[in-house]
């Protein structure tokens, strides 16, 4: 693991590095969304995870994250800073899956046919403000121009899974019991265990099933 920092016309990010164990097909780029950092259960299992499979992952933290800010800034800051840390995630000379969770996975599908990523990996993303089904962001999803992966808390208050749109060129996964963090209740019939689980298991597929 290694930690790097790029320059963006939002301010400094910074990648940490989770290279592939062997010989790396793939990079998953993912950020963290608007209320923590990379420490986010889901981040930090796929880092573990996916270089076994032959994926180098890096976790970006967003320039406001990395200045000690607590609030995001607007969607399109977000994105500025999205576009600056891509020559680096690029360098390697691999497809890169571009991914976040929340308003992560909101940039990743705002910006990745602009910035050539391969695919796109949306972690609990937020098809609406809790309790406002009708301020849909699905344009921005179905907008997306890549092959895209969604992994959907079955609990979460920022769209069930059921709630997404039909026909989009999606796949979509659920997590049982999830809420937006994909924590599980104590009285859930899977395990906290389990639920990540079903997250890292489905990445690991769908990033297989890439070129």
């Amino acid at each position: 693991m290694t930690t790097e920092t790029v320059a963006t016309d939002a301010g400094d990010a910074r990648i940490t590095w989770h290279p592939a164990v062997r010989e790396a097909r793939l990079v998953l780029a993912v950020s963290h969304g608007a209320g923590g950092g990379i420490e986010a259960r889901d981040l930090q299992a796929l880092a573990q995870v996916l270089p076994d499979h032959g994926v180098t992952v890096a976790l970006v933290e967003q320039p406001w994250r990395v200045a000690g800010k607590k609030v995001a800034p607007a969607p399109k800051t977000l994105d500025v800073g999205w576009r600056g840390i891509w020559a680096a995630v690029a360098g390697p000379g691999l497809p890169v899956v571009s991914g976040g969770r929340s308003a992560g996975a909101r940039v990743a599908c705002r910006t990745a046919v602009e910035l050539g990523a391969a695919a796109v990996l949306a972690l609990s993303f937020p098809l609406h403000p809790p309790g406002k089904p009708e301020k849909s962001r699905a344009d921005e999803l179905l907008g997306s121009g890549v092959p895209t992966l969604v992994v959907q808390g079955g609990n979460d208050p920022f769209g069930k899974p059921a709630e997404f749109p039909d026909g989009g060129a999606y796949e979509l996964v659920e997590v049982p019991y999830g809420d937006h963090g994909f924590a599980v209740p104590k009285r859930a019939e899977i395990s906290q265990e389990r639920a990540v689980t079903i997250i890292t298991d489905a990445v690991v597929e769908w990033a297989g099933s890439l070129g």
